[in-house]
């Protein structure tokens, strides 16, 4: 990952393209949609879902500190955010070439 001259924006550049993510450089994290989740490791949204679902039940990370909602543009309602820890998590359950490219 590298950051760009876009102020909170870090890009992810995988072989098969890039990936934005909103950077939080005073937390050093970074914070993704499960949609981003999801394309960032090739996988069903569903199974990202469920994924994070089990993660937050088990406590494996702290939700209060890890999930963030916010309000964007053309929504209804906030949008679950989530940090860099939660994405990691999803990555080592998630068995894709993609995640095990990312966890590298």
């Amino acid at each position: 990952m590298k950051k760009e001259n876009h102020p909170n924006v870090v890009i992810y550049q995988a072989k098969s393209g890039a990936i934005e993510f909103r950077g939080d450089f005073v937390h050093e994290t970074i914070w993704a949609t499960q949609a981003d989740i999801s394309k960032l490791f090739g996988s069903e949204r569903s199974v990202v879902t469920k994924h994070i679902a089990n993660i937050l039940k088990s406590k494996e990370v702290d939700q209060k500190s890890s999930v963030q909602k916010m309000h964007i543009a053309n929504s209804d309602k906030p949008v679950a955010f989530y940090s860099l820890d939660v994405i990691l998590a999803v990555g080592y359950r998630t068995n894709s070439i993609r995640a095990i490219e990312f966890r590298k």
